[in-house]
């Protein structure tokens, strides 16, 4: 299987076309790759795939194998992947993601992508957005000496 390992800010994943290759259990593949030991050592897998919705897709699965909504840093190097092989050439692709489309902006320099952005949309920081189980109730109450 062919596959390339990229890194944005310190996330590094290890991406394979699908469009090009098959993959049969992602979650196990993931796993076995992302060992940093006895695999080639990330922090998961991505699968760059066709999408009915938007120019392509990207499906995310954790180094323990579970899949993952969304990466920032994994979808950057989706669209750098995408465009430095030249599988597309516009400055701004669409891509699905199990979080929804994130709309992604290609700067180019030498003919190769040098930044990306990517519209991630509103933060989501209420508790119960958020996949956490807090320890403790904040309240609104105030100290008094």
């Amino acid at each position: 299987m062919r596959f390339t390992k990229m890194q944005g800010c310190g996330n590094d994943y290890i991406y394979v076309n699908a469009m090009e290759e098959r993959v049969e259990s992602p979650g196990r593949l993931a796993k076995a790759v992302s060992d940093r030991h006895f695999g080639i050592g990330a922090d998961g897998l991505i699968l760059i795939g066709a999408s009915k919705t938007a120019d392509f897709s990207m499906e995310m699965y954790n180094a323990d194998g579970s899949k993952g909504a969304m990466c920032g840093n994994g979808i950057r190097c989706v669209a750098k992947y995408l465009f430095d092989n030249g599988i597309v050439k516009k400055p701004v692709i669409n891509i699905e993601t199990k979080s929804g489309i994130k709309s992604c902006s290609i700067m180019t320099m030498n003919g190769k992508a040098y930044k990306i952005t990517v519209d991630m949309g509103a933060a989501a920081l209420r508790p119960e957005q958020v996949p956490v189980k807090p320890k403790a109730t904040w309240s609104s109450t105030s100290l008094s000496s």
